[in-house]
């Protein structure tokens, strides 16, 4: 266990005017609290925090960092208070604490809507200071190499965590050295029995080629002091078990087909000399054609900086090179950790250096997606998305340098650059060609975004892009444009309401009574009347408080101001007459009483279908009758100006004889054997049944089937659906409508 002078004296080898008196304080209060206590392990529980201030301090952090890693447990574990160590430590260092003890309480494997909030919370705490972020990592990482104490369950549990969560956070904050020995480690507890066969392949593998490593860095070594970089290291390396599983499963390969198991880092003085180094390297070697990339041009989000190449090196051997400077080297290894974040100054190569790195400036960006107002479930989607993708590189025509993940379209690349720009988008020219919306952008692609003002997104485009931003904007503008359809169908039933009652309807006219209503805007209480939320006579009533409805009606029996229908199937449907009507009676109603329906007009359901729960709405078409659509079924759009063929309608179910109601759905599914059997059995496991299975398309992965299901109400649709959601077998799963 770490003595305290020792602690101070790692300190002082980086930071000579380390604050030693605040180092001392920190430990003789951790070790006083903590006192006896033990961790599951049987060692002191002293011993993690002083493990993870040991562990910082190979990051060079500062003192007061290493502080709130001494502190980091009391608050949570012993009987200190927030309050004791604002007076001890001052308050910056109690509010760094408490943050830590809120996020040791986050459970972020469970539920999805769980664990979304969760992560809110964790992103939250982190955006106010980037040291949380830092000591929690380094927290989890003692955790994780000292896991093998705990239960099987538990285990397994924090290794999923941390491959979720912690170990793509390191990843984006540039920390790549921990983010890969956080995800070796959860790799040991995930998949146990893949993780002891690579690394038996592994070292099998070094004992045939003992020496290859250090034969390699000599030749390379020789081969630059001869050409004038005598300064220059070369640094060998056999990679990481789950760095070779994650290549396997990603490229479909064998152990034996992997060529790359080396790699190799050449550190220069200076950016010149970086590529002087490559040219010689290249200039000596065969390069593999294909895998060169400079990311000190263009570096990634993260600031990482690198030249990469892969060449057929000494002995024939394939081995990748990263061509650095120590600068960059110690930035990818340490990330936002090795940028001098509070102070302001110019590094070793001249460069000025910013309060804030490109990858702290990442999570920023991510916390502003709260403001946004997406749902938990989206937003741990566009969370998930941001820190898993690799990226691509690609350019306005201005030459503004656009980063996106690996796979992004051109609709992807628009709403990067503006939302606005993404919403109005109907084509793209990818380096000069017209090309379609649905392309993957590949690095150095200069991007045109076509436009036009007249454009809405189309809710498929959620199902082509890859990214959070895109995602969540191309959501709300639906959204958006249904409110829209909603307000377009309640002005018109408004303006009918009104009309009959001899008055003339005006949105500013409506303003005075929106407190009445409960509404917030004119265009929020319209589109309620068109959903079928809120009554055009209450709205009547509101704007003229004394108007009272004098027109005399003869109902029939049942509901007032409601008639039954009864449809071809014998399902009995309810619609309003004239006098309480939403929607005005058809053009003839004085020649047609709108009782007669009752046993003249056929009812019938769209091919689609529709369950009891849907919001629903019948349309009056010459020949058939009235053809029951749900309110989201894009056909209704061709209606839009056709107000007198609406009829509005409601459920009526007969509880002592329940029938089930046909509905469509589109799932895509791997194509294996023993999917279809999964599919049926979830079906069947929740009393659904399959009228009818198509197969609509088949590719070499994934099939896509449609099905017409059977069910006794949306409640059992929508179980369904996340039912099948659930399977290892589907991609997804949604609703059709006609």
């Amino acid at each position: 266990m770490m003595r305290q002078y020792e602690l101070v004296e790692r300190v002082q080898k980086y930071k000579s005017d380390a604050n030693e008196a605040l180092l001392n304080k920190a430990y003789v209060y951790a070790m006083q609290k903590h006192g006896q206590q033990k961790r599951a392990s049987g060692d002191p529980y002293i011993s993690h925090p002083l493990e993870v201030a040991a562990i910082l301090t190979d990051m060079h952090l500062d003192e007061s960092t290493i502080a709130v890693a001494l502190l980091h447990d009391t608050i949570e574990d012993t009987t200190a208070t927030r309050a004791e160590i604002d007076e001890l430590f001052g308050e910056d260092i109690g509010r760094l604490v408490e943050g830590l003890t809120k996020i040791k309480k986050l459970d972020l494997v469970t539920k999805k809507a769980k664990q979304a909030e969760n992560l809110r919370k964790l992103l939250l705490a982190i955006s106010d200071d980037v040291r949380v972020l830092l000591v929690k990592l380094a927290d989890r990482l003692h955790n994780m190499r000292t896991l093998e104490h705990m239960s099987q369950e538990k285990r397994a549990r924090i290794s999923e965590e941390t491959m979720d969560i912690y170990a793509p956070l390191a990843g984006r904050m540039g920390m790549q050295d921990m983010r890969d020995e956080l995800e070796e480690l959860s790799f040991r507890y995930i998949n146990p029995e893949a993780h002891d066969t690579v690394t038996k392949r592994l070292e099998e593998l070094s004992r045939r080629n003992e020496g290859l490593v250090k034969k390699i860095e000599t030749e390379l070594s020789d081969l630059l002091v001869v050409n004038g970089l005598s300064h220059a290291v070369v640094k060998g390396r056999q990679k990481k078990p789950y760095s070779v599983f994650r290549k396997m499963q990603s490229k479909s390969l064998s152990f034996e087909q992997l060529s790359d198991v080396y790699g190799f880092r050449l550190l220069v003085e200076d950016i010149p000399d970086c590529y002087r180094a490559l040219g010689i390297v290249h200039t000596r070697w065969r390069v593999v054609p294909g895998r060169f990339k400079d990311y000190i041009s263009t570096p990634k989000q993260n600031d990482y900086r690198s030249l990469h190449t892969t060449i057929v090196g000494p002995s024939s051997q394939r081995i990748e090179l990263q061509i650095r400077t120590r600068r960059m080297h110690e930035i990818a290894e340490y990330g936002i950790a090795a940028h001098t974040l509070y102070k302001e100054g110019v590094n070793a190569e001249g460069e000025l250096l910013s309060r804030e790195s490109n990858a702290y400036s990442w999570l920023r960006h991510t916390i502003e997606a709260l403001a946004e107002g997406d749902s938990p479930e989206e937003f741990l989607e566009h969370t998930k998305l941001e820190l898993f993708q690799d990226q691509v590189f690609c350019f306005t025509p201005k030459g503004k340098l656009i980063a996106l993940p690996r796979g992004a379209t051109p609709i992807d690349f628009a709403y990067a650059v503006h939302t606005n720009i993404g919403d109005t988008t109907v084509g793209a020219k990818i380096n000069g060609r017209i090309m379609p919306l649905v392309t993957r952008l590949n690095n150095g692609d200069e991007v045109e975004i076509i436009r036009s003002g007249v454009q809405v997104p189309p809710a498929a485009w959620e199902e082509i892009v890859v990214t959070g931003k895109a995602r969540a904007a191309i959501r709300r503008a639906t959204r958006m444009a249904i409110r829209k359809q909603y307000a377009g169908l309640g002005h018109r039933i408004l303006e009918r309401t009104f009309e009959r009652a001899g008055k003339i309807f005006s949105r500013e006219g409506l303003k005075p009574a929106l407190h009445r209503l409960g509404q917030k805007d004119v265009e929020d209480a319209i589109a309620a009347v068109g959903r079928g939320e809120m009554s055009s006579l209450d709205v009547l009533r509101a704007v003229y408080p004394d108007h009272q409805d004098e027109r005399v009606t003869v109902k029939p029996a049942g509901d007032a101001g409601w008639f039954n229908v009864r449809s071809a199937s014998g399902m009995i449907f309810k619609i309003p007459d004239g006098s309480t009507s939403d929607i005005a009676v058809l053009e003839g109603a004085e020649a047609l009483p709108i009782r007669g329906l009752a046993s003249d007009v056929e009812v019938h359901f769209a091919p689609t279908g529709a369950v009891p729960g849907d919001r629903i709405v019948g349309i009056m078409e010459k020949g058939k009758g009235i053809t029951i659509y749900p309110i989201q079924s894009p056909v209704l759009q061709r209606f839009d100006d056709e107000p007198e063929r609406w009829i509005d309608v409601r459920w009526d179910l007969d509880e002592a004889n329940k029938s089930r109601f046909a509905a469509r759905i589109l799932v895509n599914a791997l194509n294996e054997p023993g999917t279809l059997a999964k599919v049926a059995q979830t079906v069947a496991d929740i009393d659904v049944n399959i009228r009818l299975l198509n197969t609509v398309r088949v590719a070499a992965d994934f099939t896509e089937m449609q099905l017409d299901v059977e069910v006794w109400d949306l409640r059992q649709l929508n179980q369904l659906l996340v039912q099948l959601k659930e399977l290892d077998c589907i991609a997804t799963v949604k609703r059709l409508y006609e």
